[in-house]
């Protein structure tokens, strides 16, 4: 068995709360490093052997605390980690949801179990179930990896990795910044098998949705 750690990033630099996205340029916060550098500790005394990252600043910012306590290790740059598609990128979406109140956003939203507004949760799902194989295959039995990536990625292969509908309500994700969600890989069975949040006490309160 093999256990593949997924990662989410830290906080985000986004003053006029738009939809980032897949979208360059955006970086994190120092409160962002300060929970990246506290959730890397996780990691301290664990057997890890393979680095994995999506090409995103935000998500390359918070590999590298990880990176820094493995420095032999190579960071793979993966794709089949990024962020979600979606329509709405670049939009301002915050508690106001200006860009759901545009008319010419209506036709977007018809289709929610999707979405019609993005990437669907089972191309998602499948490509991070991927990633995940990839990177057990690579490790090998009892061997250990670290995948940084985004909140609605990592939250639905937990969804599918727990046999639940990928459809859900986004303020339920248990996926805050910078935590850690374990998944073994048994034969290529992918089970969840920990959640952990290092960097607790630096969470923006309330907590800041973010992606």
């Amino acid at each position: 068995m093999s256990i593949i750690y997924l990662m989410r990033h830290g906080q985000v630099d986004n003053p006029t709360g738009v939809l980032y996205e897949r979208l360059p340029g955006f970086h994190l916060t120092q409160l962002g490093r300060d929970m990246a550098a506290k959730s890397s500790q996780f990691f301290t005394d664990l057997p890890i052997t393979h680095l994995r990252c999506s090409p995103l600043e935000r998500t390359r910012e918070t590999m590298e605390p990880v990176a820094a306590l493995f420095p032999d290790l190579e960071i793979l740059h993966d794709d089949q980690v990024i962020e979600a598609g979606n329509k709405f990128a670049g939009q301002v979406m915050g508690a106001s949801g200006k860009a759901i109140k545009n008319p010419k956003n209506w036709p977007l939203v018809l289709n929610p179990l999707r979405p019609s507004w993005g990437e669907a949760y089972a191309e998602i799902a499948e490509r991070m179930f991927t990633a995940i194989r990839e990177s057990a295959e690579i490790v090998g039995d009892n061997g250990q990896a670290v995948i940084v990536s985004h909140q609605l990625p990592i939250w639905v292969a937990h969804l599918r990795a727990t046999g639940r509908r990928l459809f859900h309500d986004p303020r339920k994700r248990q996926c805050s910044l910078t935590s850690i969600t374990g998944f073994s890989v048994d034969q290529g069975q992918i089970s969840v098998v920990s959640y952990d949040e290092p960097a607790r006490e630096l969470l923006p309160n309330p907590p800041m949705f973010g992606f």
